[in-house]
């Protein structure tokens, strides 16, 4: 089982195309542009802007926008607007149970933390530190080298055809493939 699961994907997914789009991009477009749903999508950004990672602009071109640099916004800034705080592992207190202890557990058994537990908080620590030390601006420039160098603005003419025909109804379909 996934610790973090698509939620944190699509949301990652979707703040790279903000990353360098300064207009307000719709909930719809960024769906769209990735091929996920909708209705997810539109849960998920709320999120996002409760935790001041994004901005929303109301109206037909409106949408969402970074609320700040992409550079002050953290992987897990990101992961934790999205799933919230969760632990990687849950002690359950077992090395007390041992058959061999009867009712009562012995003293030693119980003293300090848990090695298991302590070895999964270093392990818990490490990730947390990368995710935190690792921003948008980062994500983002792995793309952009990765990437031809049309593809930025081919996006961004997707998205500006998007918000133009919104107001007139018609929207063109043009698939384009998810940053990698």
């Amino acid at each position: 089982m996934a610790l973090y699961g698509a939620s944190t994907e699509y949301v990652l997914h979707s703040l790279l195309w903000l990353v360098d789009h300064p207009e307000p991009v719709s909930s719809l477009d960024l769906a769209q542009m990735q091929g996920i749903p909708a209705a997810f999508m539109a849960k998920l950004l709320p999120r996002l802007e409760k935790a001041g990672l994004v901005i929303a602009a109301e109206g037909l071109r409106g949408g969402y926008q970074l609320a700040r640099p992409a550079a002050q916004i953290s992987v897990l800034d990101v992961v934790e607007a999205t799933e919230g705080h969760k632990p990687l592992f849950n002690c359950q207190e077992i090395r007390g149970r041992c058959a061999l202890f009867g009712r009562t557990p012995p003293e030693w058994a119980e003293r300090g933390v848990c090695s298991i537990h302590a070895a999964m908080l270093r392990a818990e620590q490490a990730m947390r530190a990368e995710l935190a030390q690792t921003t948008l601006a980062d994500l983002a420039l792995t793309v952009r080298n990765k990437a031809p160098a049309t593809f930025a603005g081919e996006a961004r003419d997707w998205f500006e055809e998007r918000a133009r025909t919104r107001k007139t109804g018609r929207v063109r379909q043009k698939k384009c493939a998810t940053p990698p």
